[in-house]
């Protein structure tokens, strides 16, 4: 019997009630990373918060902070993202044009860089950053807004990435973002992720712990 990777199921704040925000965050204690989603209404057609809100948000809990940045241009807010708390830093590879220099930046300012890939791009497309990266997020829907329907078209693209990170021989947390809920967490765990981001799936029910665990619950179970 082999224990599988652990499974990281990082609720995503963008499906939290903004008006208690405190209280939404002390709701899913239970998990290690908080998804952060900045959106500037540029870079995809949605505004949510920035770095005033992830540091208000910073004293309320221990959990890791995980700040996914969807805006554009990108390089001059990594700064302000690093000292308003984020522990990790996520950005696209389709708007960052010097995207070796933007990933060298987030780590040195304390942060562990990610790298996110929409669902029209090719998972080839991060071959030249694997070397730079700890986190590589799959978009499993267009990002801008929560609660859409799983891609099936993504699949293929995990299992891709999947192989390319074992090849590169580094620990990279291959993490995906959209659609995701106890129907089709199983089905990216098995093309090789190991991060979940859920919304809807955690804060739209009433039980946050019991629906974390309904997420991540399956794969904790040694296997042959």
């Amino acid at each position: 019997m082999t224990e599988r990777s652990p499974i990281i199921v990082a609720p995503s704040l963008l499906a939290a009630d903004f008006a208690r925000l405190g209280d939404e965050i002390a709701s899913i204690s239970r998990a290690p990373w908080l998804h952060l989603d900045v959106m500037d209404g540029h870079f995809v057609p949605n505004i949510s918060f920035g770095p005033p809100v992830i540091a208000a948000l910073r004293k309320h809990t221990d959990a890791k902070f995980d700040v996914h940045l969807m805006i554009d241009p990108v390089d001059p807010y990594l700064e302000a993202t690093a000292k308003a708390g984020a522990d990790h830093i996520t950005v696209h590879v389709e708007n960052a044009p010097h995207v070796h220099r933007t990933l060298q930046t987030i780590r040195a300012l304390g942060c562990r860089p990610g790298i996110a890939i929409c669902p029209a791009t090719p998972p080839e497309a991060l071959s030249q950053v694997l070397d730079l990266v700890d986190i590589i997020l799959v978009m499993t829907v267009n990002p801008g807004f929560g609660g859409q329907s799983f891609l099936e078209s993504q699949l293929p693209k995990i299992r891709t990435l999947a192989r390319m990170i074992k090849d590169s021989g580094r620990d990279i947390v291959l993490a995906v973002d959209g659609g995701i809920d106890p129907t089709t967490a199983p089905r990216v765990v098995e093309a090789g992720a190991r991060m979940l981001v859920a919304g809807s799936a955690i804060f739209g029910k009433p039980d946050r712990d019991a629906a974390i665990h309904a997420l991540e619950g399956p794969f904790k179970e040694d296997s042959a």
